[in-house]
């Protein structure tokens, strides 16, 4: 059961984020379809979810996970600016 502190859509997407397989179609278009919303605006969502305890509480396994993607795709990010000298 969600916890209260959810609401309906955000329960939505962090069960769409797990149970996400590369269907027929690009992410992005069932996104909009299944959400009605930009895929910016679903990732503006998703990232303020992860920090979120309540959705922690609701999917650990799932917010450790995006949690960990983030932080790897932040390093990757990192390591390519280099400072101009």
């Amino acid at each position: 059961m969600p916890p209260a502190d959810l609401t309906g859509l955000e329960v939505s997407i962090l069960d769409f984020e797990r149970e996400w397989l590369q269907g027929p179609g690009p992410k992005e278009q069932a996104i909009r379809t299944q959400f009605s919303l930009s895929a910016a605006r679903y990732y503006q969502i998703l990232g303020r979810l992860i920090e979120n305890p309540a959705a922690l509480a609701y999917d650990p396994l799932l917010i450790r996970r995006l949690l960990r993607q983030r932080d790897e795709r932040r390093e990757l990010r990192a390591a390519r600016v280099r400072p101009i000298d």
